[in-house]
């Protein structure tokens, strides 16, 4: 798999299990399951564990041993963001830290009188930020590459809390563009991430972590041309069960794409500096 196919992996069964251990034995039980199933994703899954290593091996600059050691580490802290994900959203929300730095500037974002722009990423856990962070003058509506199987949403939706971020899924049909227009238009408050496309959309190129790679045109875009501030905005994972929100002001010139993704590139690459094994792009990203 060279390029992102548009949906996660994974089975209600799977999800099935993961949800009668966290209700029933804890979270910590939970997480001890991550030690096999990080393991069958890392044997089973060559064409992402690939894709994984090299980003330890070539972008971080790892030893061949570090490098594998980190990319199955990989699989085990993607997996604990799934479970905390599911057991937040279950309302278990009090087994859990959180750090605010910067939500200021969301807040401020939701009250003005004009649409804001959220930039995100692949990197942490950015979905389960809306169930901590409490409300907002504006809903978020968050657009996305990636639509779960129809089976695991339907079953998800029936045993967690009521998402307070709506989703705008990017589609084949280009329908996803009304959605985003009519959001700016009414001046509401939308999300993109910025690091992964549909193969066969328009992109542009960035230096990114040593190389060039390409990332979707779409958000930077809009969001260069619209008359309002633009943040960088990351939820990471720290130990002990602890989310730090991360809320940055773009610095770039208006109606300049590239300048807004330069400066989107360099604020990845500080995240990742700090948390380099929460990058969850699972296929070939610096591919030519």
């Amino acid at each position: 798999m060279a390029e992102w196919e548009g949906k996660s992996r994974g089975t209600v069964s799977g999800y099935k299990i993961f949800i009668f251990l966290i209700k029933h034995a804890g979270i910590n039980v939970a997480y001890s399951l991550l030690v096999f199933v990080s393991l069958y994703y890392f044997l089973f899954s060559p064409h992402q564990t690939v894709a994984i290593y090299r980003y330890f091996r070539n972008r971080r600059k790892n030893g061949i041993l570090g490098s594998v050691i980190d990319t199955y580490r990989n699989y085990f802290v993607f997996g604990q963001t799934i479970i905390d994900k599911i057991a937040i959203t279950a309302g278990l929300e009090h087994k859990y830290t959180y750090e605010f730095d910067g939500i200021d500037h969301i807040r401020q974002l939701a009250k003005d009188n004009s649409a804001g722009i959220l930039i995100s990423a692949h990197v942490g856990n950015f979905e389960v930020s809306q169930y901590f962070m409490g409300e907002f003058d504006k809903q978020i509506h968050l657009v996305t590459t990636d639509e779960e199987q129809r089976a695991i949403k339907s079953y998800l939706a029936n045993i967690m809390a009521k998402p307070k971020t709506s989703f705008i899924v990017v589609r084949d049909d280009l329908s996803h563009v009304f959605e985003i227009n009519q959001v700016i238009n009414e001046k509401g408050m939308i999300c993109f991430t910025g690091d992964r496309f549909v193969e066969g959309s328009k992109t542009m190129m960035a230096n990114f972590i040593g190389q060039s790679a390409r990332f979707p045109a779409g958000p930077f875009l809009i969001s260069s041309r619209l008359s309002t501030p633009v943040l960088f905005v990351y939820v990471m994972r720290e130990r002990r069960r602890h989310y730090h929100l991360y809320a940055r002001k773009a610095d770039f010139k208006h109606r300049d794409a590239q300048s807004l993704l330069h400066a989107y590139t360099q604020s990845m690459e500080h995240m990742l500096t700090k948390y380099p094994r929460q990058w969850f792009n699972y296929y070939d990203f610096w591919k030519a």
